[in-house]
């Protein structure tokens, strides 16, 4: 599957489509990106391992939080583009 197909089906989804847009300005720990998108822990937890997985996200460990934010520059542009 081509990079552009990966990034497309990641946004596809509700879930990692709401991510994705709440870390459009900074980085924020798991513990803040939940409550945003309106989903349990486990369930974002597993969203977040995906799009990592796909280098779509990068993640950095302070302490016992887990800091997530958009490593493909791309997504930035695509959400700039669906907000006109």
């Amino acid at each position: 599957m081509s990079n552009e197909m990966i990034l497309l089906k990641a946004m596809a989804d509700d879930t990692r489509f709401k991510i994705l847009k709440f870390l459009i300005k900074d980085e924020k720990c798991v513990c803040e990106i939940f409550p945003a998108v309106n989903r349990t822990q486990s369930t974002v937890s597993i969203h977040l391992t995906n799009l990592v997985k796909e280098n779509i996200l990068s993640s950095r460990k302070e302490g016992k939080k887990v800091f997530y934010s958009i490593k493909d520059k791309k997504i930035l542009e695509i959400i700039k583009i669906l907000k006109k």
